[in-house]
């Protein structure tokens, strides 16, 4: 993920959200004040320790991914969104790789409504993950407050904070609390344009049946973690590639033990 901030499945919170975005929109127009749009392919390595750690417990496999991905920001607010398709080529249950090679959909959108001309704002996001084969899905839902900021040296740093609820085929219901942000840094190296970036997400009361429900094995910890922090070379206009470091603890179906991968992107920049 990128963030200058997965199609979604309507959700109530998503059909919310789209309805609330109409009537700001013609009151204020439509004309963006920045907008960006790109389509990747990406490879995504798990370490091998995250392969022992996971064999029984909601294993793990290497996989390549397709993802959209764009944010437009207005007077008002900001919007950003991506829709990934894991192992694209596979259309049904993996035998060979006992399912860690199933066909998999990734979806997230999150938006900032500006309160007036305060760095405050009202935060919602949605993400939405479905794993076709094993019929499992989980949508995380968030509502709360964001911040934004940029320093003096081009840092920029946009916080949250909200409440969870979860829909899931393990657990529907209010799910604790998510605090977070995504934030960077563009620099120039070797003539060259460059940027880091990093997103994390720190989850933490959710709710027992939740926990006891939604991984495989153990029942998780309270608090999770997940996130990323990347390294990006913008060659052309319309090339970025880079290198992703992804990491999670208690998350991603798998209690109790960390993750980590590399991620290998390459971005086609059409807007």
């Amino acid at each position: 993920m990128s963030y200058p901030a997965r199609r979604l499945p309507l959700s109530i919170a998503g059909a919310s959200l789209l309805a609330g975005l109409a009537p700001v929109a013609q009151a204020d127009g439509l004309t963006p004040s920045w907008s960006f749009a790109n389509a990747s392919i990406n490879y995504l390595d798990w370490s091998d320790g995250t392969e022992r750690r996971t064999a029984s417990n909601a294993a793990k496999g290497d996989f390549v991914y397709l993802e959209l991905e764009g944010g437009v920001g207005f007077d008002w607010g900001e919007v950003y969104g991506f829709f990934d398709a894991e192992n694209p080529n596979h259309g049904s249950f993996d035998e060979q790789s006992g399912g860690k090679d199933n066909f998999r959909t990734a979806a997230k959108v999150t938006s900032h409504f500006y309160l007036g001309d305060s760095p405050f704002s009202v935060y919602v996001h949605v993400y939405d993950f479905r794993d076709h084969d094993f019929d499992v899905r989980e949508q995380d839902q968030i509502l709360g407050v964001g911040y934004r900021h940029t320093f003096a040296n081009g840092l920029w740093i946009k916080p949250f904070l909200g409440a969870a609820r979860v829909q899931s085929s393990g657990h529907t219901g209010m799910n604790g609390y998510m605090a977070g942000w995504v934030a960077g840094y563009d620099f120039t190296a070797f003539d060259q344009a460059f940027s880091l970036t990093n997103w994390h997400e720190q989850t933490f009361e959710r709710d027992d049946a939740y926990l006891e429900q939604n991984f495989v094995g153990d029942k998780a910890g309270p608090v999770g973690t997940n996130g990323a922090a990347a390294l990006w070379w913008h060659p052309t206009d319309a090339i970025t590639t880079g290198v992703q470091y992804r990491y999670s603890h208690n998350k991603l179906g798998t209690a109790d033990d960390y993750q980590n991968a590399m991620i290998y992107t390459l971005k086609i920049n059409f807007l």
